[in-house]
């Protein structure tokens, strides 16, 4: 299984070629997890009604990891670990969280989470 962050999911919905064709079929197999403030970050920046339609679409049709504790659980670990000094914030470490919890492979685009996420987890 696979998680993605808001930078790859953005290159997914701009049809970026480097992307796109690697991702589709890992979500017609529903291979990737559906991550709530993932999509809450693409919800909010999405453009208009017809985009938050597809965003919810691609939402409903992948697995969901559900822990209620995440987010407390993200702040400790962003707080013992200094990552905020690092570039590294809340939403960052809650996907990060997910990856262990799942021992799922997280693929970002983002340089410096990109630094902190295990290497056994990066895609």
């Amino acid at each position: 299984m696979l998680i993605l962050d808001t930078s790859l999911w953005i290159e997914v919905f701009n049809l970026n070629p480097a992307y796109y064709p690697r991702v589709l079929p890992l979500i017609e197999q529903r291979e990737i997890f559906a991550i709530e403030c993932v999509f809450g970050e693409l919800l909010q920046g999405a453009r208009n009604k017809a985009e938050q339609g597809q965003i919810l679409q691609y939402r409903a049709c992948l697995p969901k990891i559900n822990n209620k504790e995440i987010f407390i659980e993200a702040g400790l670990y962003v707080n013992k670990h200094k990552l905020y000094a690092r570039g590294v914030g809340l939403i960052e470490a809650v996907i990060l969280m997910h990856g262990l919890h799942a021992k799922a492979k997280i693929w970002t685009l983002d340089k410096k989470f990109k630094k902190i996420i295990p290497k056994e987890l990066v895609y």
